[in-house]
This record gives structure tokens, sequence and C-alpha cells, in this order.
């Protein structure tokens, strides 16, 4: 849990402590190691044709990334964020955002920027889960528990819930099933807030074909089992709902046991 005279600290110095320096200064360093596994080894659909990267273009790439971060951080409002871990969430938003937005400044075809940028984005998200999810699926078999286990522990960090501008969600376990409806998202919220500042160039695009994607493959990390469709959402926020509907299955249904209509929230 957040110490709260941390959080003030870190408000009143613009967040440029010692401690946020150092931490964005590893989330950099994340993304260019997934950066380095992703964008050496494709081909980029670019104006002047297809094009593969070498060393100094992967560089130049994060040098510009780091650049554009420090642009885009101030609209993001990270002081007035309530938690540490929602603070480092749309900072990861901030790096995938800059990293689309150079892309794009490079030449490279938009459409395969943003599938260049879920592609890296998912080799860090897919870390992520399987690290959170490690002691479970080490203590237990049963994909219900990991899966229960694991989304309760996200909820605690890094998607501490609380209410806007933080996380805000109901959560509730129906059968195998977990539930998270969020009605709040701070990484959206920065990247509407950017758009409604200096206009949509594809961010939001790039966003939702990155960050809302990556939760259908990333249940299945978690559940351990061998098996696609833990995982299920009819609504997002990226799309102009009031709700990102998440469902986590911890055992997957045949097609003829699944509901048309998903349960209304119970409880907190």
């Amino acid at each position: 849990m957040d110490h709260p005279t941390d959080h003030k600290t870190d408000a009143a110095s613009g967040g440029n402590t010692l401690r946020w320096r150092l931490l964005r200064r590893g989330l950099l360093s994340y993304l260019g190691r997934s950066a380095r596994k992703v964008l050496l080894n494709r081909t980029f659909v670019t104006e002047r044709g297809p094009e593969r990267w070498l060393r100094n273009d992967l560089d130049r790439f994060m040098r510009e990334v780091q650049g554009e971060c420090d642009a885009l951080r101030p609209i993001a409002k990270l002081d007035a964020l309530p938690a540490t871990g929602n603070r480092i969430m749309v900072e990861l938003a901030i790096l995938t955002i800059s990293a689309y937005r150079v892309l794009c400044r490079q030449g490279v075809d938009p459409a395969d920027a943003r599938a260049a940028i879920a592609d890296t984005g998912w080799d860090i998200y897919a870390g992520q889960l399987a690290l959170a999810s490690q002691p479970f699926r080490l203590t237990t078999r049963d994909p219900v528990r990991r899966v229960q286990k694991t989304i309760r522990l996200l909820l605690r960090f890094p998607f501490t819930v609380s209410e806007a501008p933080g996380y805000a969600a109901k959560s509730w376990v129906d059968g195998d099933d977990i539930y998270t409806w969020f009605t709040h998202c701070p990484p959206h919220s920065f990247v509407r807030a950017l758009i409604a500042e200096q206009g949509d160039k594809g961010e939001l695009q790039a966003f939702a074909e990155s960050w809302c994607q990556y939760d259908w493959p990333g249940a299945d990390v978690i559940a351990g089992d061998g098996k696609r469709g833990h995982y299920e959402r009819r609504k997002t926020l990226s799309a102009g709902d009031s709700v990102c509907d998440m469902c986590w299955r911890g055992k997957v249904l045949k097609a003829s046991q699944k509901r048309e209509k998903a349960p209304e929230p119970s409880g907190n």
C-alpha cells in the first residue's frame, strides 16, 4: 500500500523525485528490452518501402521516445493519481503512445506502427502477468484458483482500485468466474486528454489495438492450463462505452454454456 507521505512528497515535487526518475529510467529500459526482441526482428512498412532496422535505428528510436515522453507527461496529470500502481500504469501508457508517435514520424505506416507497438507492449504485459501469477501457478493446479487469486492481487497492485481519477471498478465472484467492471481507467483517460488537447492522430486506435486486446491471451497465461477462452468482454471505455465489463473465467465454457447477457454487479 502506498504511504501517503510518499505520495504527497512526489506531488509537491512535480513527480521529479529521485524515486520517480529511477522508475522512469527502469520502465524505459524495460521497453528497450522488448523493443530489441520485437522491432529488430520484423520488417516495417514505410513510406520508403519495406525496411528492417539496425541497432542504430533502435537507439535513435529510444532516444526520441524518451523525449516524446517528457513532452507528453504533463498532460497525464500524474500527481493527481491516488496510488503508485495507477501512476506506473499511466507511465507505461505514455511510453506506448510516445513509441507510436515516434514510429509514425519516422515514416512507418500508421497501421504497421500500431501492430509493432502492440507486439512490443504484449511482450511487456505478458511478462508482468506471468510474474504476478507465478506464485499461484506454482502452488495450485486449479485454473479457477489461479485466475481468481491473480486478479485479486492485481486489483491491489498495480490496478489499485479507489475512485476517479484513479482506477474505479466493481469486482465480484460468480461461481468459477471473477468479474472486474472498470468505469475509470487512468491510462485511457490520459489518451483521451491527449487527443482532446492535440487532436487524434491515431493514438486512441493505437491504445485500443494494444492495451485493450491484451487480456484475452493474458487470462490464458494466468490460468496456465493450455486452453483458450478464459476472458470475455463486451464493452470497453476506448470504444466509448461507460464500462469495461471484464469476465475472467477459471474454466473455459462451451458455446452452449455461454450467457447471452453478463450478470449485473453484485457488491464491490
